[in-house]
């Protein structure tokens, strides 16, 4: 949709980019609630594996090394079960609808955790957060993509990682001065009031065009437009509807005819959509970013970030230490959605995995330099503990560094990548699909993490990690477009053979006073950007050199 296209009235000509952005930041906001309930869970594993190791006379829940192992990765094997639901449950009940139902499991896990009484117990609620997770995925993925417009999207998909991390350290926090059943129990409110504030925000308009739900889609986008009177967007409504329905005849016309089909032949039909370049080259780009953000060392240093912290004997108390790195990974993914905007995806990834790779790589120098070859606090304490002493500082230094590098990028890149890169037949479906891979990934790198360190040991484990980002750098130079400032129709157009996209970063703010010049220039009778549904790209406006 081109800019001078979509007439307004002339309250909609002159409301202000304030007023134009905020809607979208509380939609945001308001799943990202959701988000940080699921990044607790995510914390709640790091939490329970020195609680649950033996160390607590007082815990009747004891657990071995083998048992342990699953506590940092079953919940991670339980998301993608969820994903693969995930799209389908979001399809037919909405992205908003979809997001409170997630809430009554999660809401269980935790008071399951609250009152659990045998080791069961425990790996039942953690399967729980994982299955809710994974179910979670797909509903808030698209809801980003199609509230937002291209000018917003990359920073507010930034806040996604920020949420999940923040949700994180806010366990790592609370476990550090409460008994992990207070913890579990203080974490039960949070999936109630993200139930409640959803009912606040607007469903995707993209889902009520396709349910042609008219009139609830009208409200959508006059309340993402800066809460405008219906009447002011009734033009803007009318070409978002007419490019929908004009997409949708185009891609059914490829087909060829169908007339009545069966129910299976439509299964079929769509089935055959995920055969398709347009899903298996976005979905192997996405898997490759998942594969090296997992496999470059942090999803293990997360997990078990106390246990580290205590194998090389840090200087101050390892509970700290792994707040300190929480705070690390929160900063980092707030850097990143403060620069994307600028530099774009492909240059944060880079800056990204090379810093992540030199941390890795002092960490393992370091531990080769003094011998520690395990994960064995107690066994470094007695015998190597002395050599540690004044240096213990390098290691924390260098794994809380390797945090904050890993989620200025490579952490958050791909769950950017997943709300741009499918087209919106297939998104939701394709969002839980991508998703269900890495977690899939995340639960191998975390469970390998124990054979990696007695086959390679520590030192060699480290190294790996170093090679893998270094190979992340390489490889998704060539592979990794830029997206960022690019509308969606411009991006799946480059993943289904058409247009390619170039790797310079669209720059809006020079965009937008071109666009009032361009106004100017016409007397002001032309409209405003229609930005925020973006499925056709402009033919035209070559002074303003850009696609909204």
């Amino acid at each position: 949709m081109t800019v001078e296209s979509a007439k307004s009235s002339p309250q909609a000509q002159t409301i202000s980019a304030l007023r134009r952005a905020l809607p979208q930041i509380l939609a945001v906001s308001v799943k990202n609630v959701l988000l940080f309930v699921f990044g607790m869970s995510l914390g709640f594993p790091t939490i329970l594996i020195p609680n649950l190791s033996g160390g607590d006379p007082d815990e009747k829940i004891v657990l071995g090394v083998d048992a342990i192992s699953w506590i940092g990765s079953v919940n991670l094997l339980c998301v993608p079960l969820g994903c693969f639901l995930s799209g389908y449950v979001t399809q037919p009940f909405g992205r908003r609808r979809s997001m409170q139902f997630v809430t009554v499991p999660f809401l269980a896990a935790w008071l399951i955790f609250q009152y659990a009484t045998e080791p069961w117990h425990v790996f039942l609620a953690l399967c729980i957060t994982g299955f809710s997770g994974g179910l979670l995925e797909a509903p808030t993925l698209t809801y980003l993509a199609e509230v937002t417009t291209p000018n917003l999207r990359g920073v507010l998909a930034a806040t996604s990682s920020v949420s999940v991390i923040v949700g994180i350290l806010a366990q790592f926090l609370l476990g550090t001065f409460l008994h992990w059943r207070s913890v579990a129990l203080a974490s039960s409110v949070l999936p109630i009031v993200a139930c409640a504030l959803l009912f606040f925000v607007p469903e995707s308009p993209y889902w009520l065009v396709m349910k042609n739900r008219q009139t609830d889609a009208q409200k959508s986008i006059a309340w993402l437009r800066g809460w405008l009177p219906v009447d002011d967007v009734l033009i803007e409504y009318k070409e978002f509807y007419e490019q929908l329905n004009k997409n949708k005849t185009k891609r059914e016309s490829s087909q060829g005819p169908q007339g009545e089909v069966s129910a299976l032949a439509k299964i079929k039909e769509n089935l055959k959509l995920f055969t398709k370049k347009n899903f298996l080259w976005p979905f192997g780009l996405v898997t490759l970013t998942f594969g090296v953000g997992h496999f470059s060392g942090m999803t293990p240093l997360q997990t078990y970030a106390v246990k580290i912290f205590a194998t090389f004997n840090v200087p101050i108390n390892k509970y700290y230490a792994t707040i300190i790195l929480g705070v690390a990974e929160a900063l980092g993914c707030i850097l990143s959605s403060i620069l994307v905007h600028f530099v774009g995806k492909r240059r944060m990834n880079f800056f990204s995995l090379l810093g992540t790779g030199c941390c890795f790589f002092v960490v393992a120098t370091y531990a080769q330099t003094i011998n520690v070859k395990f994960l064995e606090a107690s066994h470094l304490e007695t015998k190597i503990g002395p050599q540690l002493e004044g240096q213990s500082w390098v290691p924390m230094i260098f794994l809380i560094g390797a945090a904050f590098f890993s989620h200025t990028g490579i952490r958050i890149l791909p769950w950017m990548l997943i709300g741009e890169v499918y087209y919106s037949d297939i998104r939701a479906t394709a969002s839980g699909f991508s998703a269900a891979a890495s977690y899939i990934l995340g639960f191998i790198a975390n469970k390998i993490f124990f054979s990696m360190i007695s086959f390679l040991t520590l030192p060699g484990t480290f190294w790996f990690y170093t090679a893998v980002a270094l190979l992340g750098v390489i490889s998704l130079y060539y592979w990794l477009p830029e997206t960022e400032g690019k509308t969606l129709f411009q991006i799946t157009e480059h993943f289904s053979g058409g247009e390619q996209l170039d790797n310079k970063v669209s720059n809006f703010l020079r965009l937008r006073k071109l666009q009032k010049k361009q106004q100017a220039l016409d007397g002001g009778g032309k409209g405003v950007e229609n930005a925020a549904f973006d499925e056709e790209p402009a033919k035209r406006c070559e002074v303003l050199d850009v696609r909204l």
